[in-house]
């Protein structure tokens, strides 16, 4: 990737320092980016708005960890083909910005194999498409909150050899499934909760606007990272857990027993 003794201790701080990577790919990180690209954990939960700069920032960590590792594998899965197709869209731009410092060895519309062996590879979330990888590096998902358990726990046994990293990005979608979960139960993990009214980018005006003509629910969910309810529940999530409870308990649920089975 080098070819001078400047070039080389530029790539060095690159290697080294992820913001100045972002910063050299035309980005200037907001605060929690910045904090992010700093973080040295092997779990990290985005939980934040749409169009605040959670798959900008999964782009740059995919693309310096296939630069900067060689042999990585990295893999980057949504829940659609299109949505992958985004992802990697991201990563590819952001490849070519920096004049494809380490030539391709195969460039396929949905996986890059650079000549140091790294791979990123994006796939749709299907637990059909994913089971045949092991040795996962750095391990995307995208749209984390839609994405079915079935799929979210056969991913996890991909990183028990490689230790490698699991980084979650999502809006929420309910009170239910693996993301909520460990947002809310999970250990270990380095979360990031940003609200669009802390993103720069977007306007106080857009998002009143945008409250105006939306339904709350809506809004609370895609603009402030609220696990909202499923509409039309009859029962909150809370109600039944607390019903579980006390039927565990041996006490009388507040709602027949026909209804607990048939939310559990």
């Amino acid at each position: 990737m080098v070819d001078s003794l400047g070039s080389l201790k530029d790539d060095m701080r690159l290697a080294l320092d992820l913001v100045e990577f972002a910063r050299s790919l035309g980005l200037e990180p907001d605060p929690w980016q910045a904090d992010l690209l700093g973080s040295t954990s092997k779990r990290v939960l985005m939980n934040v708005s749409r169009q605040a700069g959670k798959s900008t920032v999964a782009a740059v960590l995919a693309l310096h960890r296939a630069l900067y590792h060689p042999k990585s594998l990295v893999l980057c899965l949504a829940p659609a083909l299109r949505q992958s197709q985004e992802l990697f869209a991201k990563i590819a731009g952001f490849y070519g910005t920096l004049g494809e410092p380490m030539r391709a060895y195969a460039e396929r519309r949905l996986s890059l194999e650079l000549t140091n062996g790294s791979r990123i590879v994006t796939l749709p979330g299907s637990e059909r498409t994913v089971r045949g990888f092991s040795g996962v590096a750095t391990l995307l998902l995208d749209e984390a909150s839609r994405v079915d358990d079935d799929l979210y726990y056969a991913l996890r046994p991909m990183l028990a050899v490689s230790g490698g990293t699991l980084i979650l990005l999502s809006t929420p979608y309910g009170r239910r499934g693996a993301f909520f979960e460990e947002w809310i139960n999970g250990t270990g993990w380095d979360k990031y909760e940003v609200p669009a009214t802390e993103c720069p980018r977007i306007s106080d005006s857009f998002l009143e606007e945008e409250r105006r003509t939306h339904h709350p629910f809506w809004f609370r969910q895609e603009y402030l990272c609220s696990f909202e309810e499923a509409e039309g529940a009859f029962f909150s999530g809370e109600m039944v857990d607390q019903a579980l409870t006390l039927k565990d308990l041996g006490e009388t649920p507040l709602f027949p027993e026909a209804c607990i089975q048939e939310a559990s």
